[in-house]
């Protein structure tokens, strides 16, 4: 541990001294008056507002007040404390891709790979892209919500294991609030951060108000960049990376806001028009190579990646006689542009393939310096509505119907460079690009929806949900090489749409659509034991639509499925002062799709997997020991796993699980990517008198067992797999009147808990044939490890007037 952590010790023995204190109340607990009732939390997951211990329905919420109490701030923080989420985390923010309960398809993010399983909602409108979860920084948050199992019925395509909401604070005519919030911290290996916060509420009259909000943030780097060199045989060339080592060479700084206005026209309507936009510009990478040290990497050329996004959104909420009317409607835009070093492939293609005799300059010489950079530009543009009519919550009988339109485009440039590359072989109008991708895509969804329920007795009620569905999808563009030695994509291809352009591309060589219409359902029996404690069953099904290959020779992917056999309980004990909730579940997932690296060239396919079933149970517990001393856990099961031997596709598409004669690219039984089956949190909060100061201490241990990188044996074998590990988080501060302040430790104990492993390619975690290589330039394959990120020493300071 570097010298600069020493006052993480001190911090942890302060803490841990703190919950002695806290344990000895609790044992003195039965000497104190009776429970203190636990706050109530109110959620809109059901799209009303609704108390989340009378919802049937398995739902985990982090209101205002825990995210304050938990220091979180963004993604990485806030996924910890969620034990059926699950996360492939492996880039910069906004790169990560969740999933729930174990459905997972360990797909790698590509720009034409399979939507989404899990759908993600900024207030009332969805901001799912392919690429990524946005990191939407986490500062005058309302609460977070996580849905857990098929949504299908209320939420649509992309929510078919689960749906992931961040509902902001909104504009309130009671009267004007603010607050600032500073933070500053070190991580250990690395360099410094800060975070600045900042709120206003303005009510302008009796009837309107304005909320603005203002962040900046600071990531601090730790990741260095050392020196190293790399041998290509065929040039008989070594290069070095001198010109880019770097210490802690990857921070991120986010900056950002948002506007809110709130008008209410008489007391039965309200319009509520916001904008929310971010800027995150993140340098480097985010993992490091084993092979060559702790937090160490080598990289040759730069990596950056600047994010940018906006929402523009407009909700109403109403009346039509006794029944609320809702319409939902935004736009939202993001902007990536990345530069990402390429040149494992180089070295691992001309290692073992000989590839260097392909990468030449003008004369036919091949190039000295055949390392590659991915220069990538995205363009999302996403345009939604949705339209809904709900009856009273408190009628016997009450439905939801509603209404919902999506369109999605994403304009791609992968633009892949080799500097001196002979123009002959470069794409046409393109200098020193090997392969080039530019295509457009869009994703289209519309639907019909309904969820209706009824009392048949004060204890017993059923519900019932439908939604009719149609998708749209299409890839319009250019894809492939202008080297003849790779006729089966590229400019040899655009014969097959003679007169066809695109943007800039050479040439139109993709055209592809695909449509399909459905349903899915949803069936809930729930029996009210008391006014505190109800169980349910749940049956309910998601999908997500199928989609397209650029790869000529594949044929589409179809739409996979999941079917949810889910039994839960919602209790409410002590007067109110214990909360334990859970659900066990029987899911079934159906020809899902997943995303290979198809040889010779490493170019995205997405294939249907056999069928996998999840078994497993969630559960949360919070309990107010005291009135000083606060308990809250998690935590989830999944035996997630197929169930049959996979070994490809056939010519439809389908699934082969009659591997007689084939190789076996997954067995049966193997566990679903990024899915350790036992996940879970405990936190412990103490709160006293000191000096008229309200003082609080609190810890917090995260844990999770291992999980596979990967769906594939030979991924597996080639990355390895990610260890289980625990994490340990601790605060002590105090607050008076509208002040705070706060010390605190993340990962307190400087652990690597492993989020992702990696290659940037096939071949580059395959081992090259040493023999050729000399001894001193011989490297192991270029396999990444993401983890956690290290010790955080820090402080933040409040101020609300």
């Amino acid at each position: 541990m570097a010298g600069r952590a020493w006052p993480a010790l001190l911090l942890a023995s302060t803490v841990l001294g703190a919950a002695g204190s806290s344990l000895a109340a609790a044992a003195s607990a039965a000497e104190a008056p009776g429970p203190t009732p636990l706050s109530e939390v109110i959620v809109t997951a059901t799209k009303r507002a609704e108390n989340l211990q009378k919802i049937p329905m398995s739902i985990q919420a982090i209101d205002t007040k825990t995210l304050n109490q938990l220091n979180i701030t963004n993604f990485n923080d806030y996924v910890k404390f969620i034990p059926s989420l699950q996360t492939n985390t492996g880039g910069p923010p906004n790169t990560s891709i969740i999933y729930m309960r174990g459905i997972s398809d360990g797909g790698n993010g590509n720009h034409s790979g399979p939507q989404p399983s899990v759908g993600t909602y900024l207030d009332e409108l969805p901001v799912t892209t392919i690429g990524g979860t946005l990191d939407i920084h986490i500062y005058d948050i309302a609460r977070i919500e996580v849905l857990p199992g098929p949504q299908g019925t209320l939420y649509g395509a992309s929510s078919e294991a689960g749906t992931l909401r961040i509902i902001t604070n909104k504009p309130s005519t009671a009267g004007f609030s603010g607050g600032l919030d500073v933070q500053g911290n070190v991580v250990d290996h690395g360099s410094e951060g800060y975070v600045l916060d900042g709120f206003v509420n303005i009510p302008i009259t009796s009837f309107a108000a304005i909320r603005l909000v203002a962040f900046d943030e600071h990531d601090a780097g730790y990741i260095d960049n050392v020196l190293g060199q790399r041998y290509f045989p065929t040039p008989n060339s070594i290069i070095n990376n001198a010109a880019f080592v770097k210490k802690d060479f990857n921070p991120v700084d986010t900056f950002g806001g948002r506007a809110a206005l709130k008008i209410d026209l008489g007391s039965n309507w309200t319009i509520t028009p916001s904008v929310i936009a971010q800027d995150t510009r993140a340098r480097g990478v985010f993992a490091f190579e084993p092979s060559v040290g702790d937090l160490q990497v080598q990289r040759f050329a730069p990596d950056s990646d600047h994010d940018r996004w906006v929402q523009a959104g407009l909700t109403i909420n109403g009346k039509i006689g006794r029944y609320d009317l809702t319409y939902a409607g935004g736009y939202f835009n993001r902007a990536v542009d990345s530069l990402s070093d390429y040149t494992d492939y180089s070295v691992a293609y001309d290692q073992t393939g000989g590839y260097g005799s392909y990468w030449v300059d003008s004369t036919g010489t091949p190039l000295a310096n055949p390392q590659q950079e991915i220069v990538g530009r995205d363009r999302f543009e996403k345009g939604s509505n949705e339209l809904r009519l709900a009856s009273p919550a408190t009628d016997r009988f009450r439905f939801l119907v509603g209404l919902f339109q999506e369109r999605q485009t994403h304009w791609i440039i992968q633009d892949y460079q080799i500097q001196g590359l002979d123009p002959a072989i470069s794409v046409t109008g393109w200098p020193n690009t090997w392969w080039l991708t530019d295509q457009n895509r869009i994703d289209r969804d519309e639907a019909a929806f309904g969820e209706a329920s009824f009392d048949i007795t004060s204890h017993l009620s059923v519900t019932g949900g439908i939604r009719y569905y149609h998708y749209n999808n299409s890839l319009y563009g250019f894809y492939g090489f202008n080297d003849p030695n790779f006729s089966s994509t590229g400019e040899p291809l655009c014969a097959l749409f003679p007169g066809n352009t695109f943007r800039n591309a050479p040439c139109v060589n993709l055209n592809k659509s695909v449509a399909a219409s459905g349903e899915t359902h949803k069936v809930n029996l729930t029996y009210k034991i008391d006014d505190d404690k109800l169980v349910y069953f749940t049956y309910s099904t998601g999908y997500r639509p199928g989609g397209l290959n650029r790869i000529a020779t594949l044929p589409p992917y179809l739409a996979d499925s999941l079917t949810n056999y889910e039994l839960g309980w919602k209790t409410t004990w002590l007067d109110g002062s214990l909360r334990w909730n859970g659900a066990v579940y029987d899911e079934e997932f159906d020809k899902f799709q997943f995303a290979v690296l198809f040889p010779p060239n490493s170019l995205t396919g997405v294939e249907n997997a056999p069928s996998a079933r999840i078994l497993g149970v969630e559960t949360s517990v919070d309990w107010r020991a005291t009135e000083q001393l606060t308990f809250s856990a998690g935590a989830s099961y999944n035996r997630a796993k197929l169930t049959a031997d996979f070994c490809g596709v056939d010519a439809s598409g389908n699934p082969l699980t009659n591997c007689s004669g084939l190789p076996i690219l997954a067995a049966q039984g193997q566990q679903l990517p990024f899915t350790p089956k036992f996940k879970g949190n405990v936190t412990a909060r103490y709160t006293w008198d000191m000096m008229g100061w309200d003082a609080h201490a609190q810890a917090s241990v995260e844990f999770q067992t291992s999980a596979f990188p990967a769906l594939k044996v030979a991924d597996i074998d080639a990355q390895g797999v990610m260890p289980g590990f625990a994490t340990a988080d601790f605060a002590i501060g105090a607050e008076r009147g509208r002040t705070s302040f706060e010390l605190f430790l993340k990962n307190a104990f400087d652990e690597r808990g492993q989020t992702n492993r990696f290659s940037e390619c096939e071949t580059c975690q395959a081992p090259s044939p040493m023999s050729t290589i000399p001894p001193a330039l011989r490297v192991a394959p270029a396999v990444y490890v993401s983890v956690i990120q290290p010790l955080t020493v820090g402080i933040r300071l409040g101020q609300k007037f």
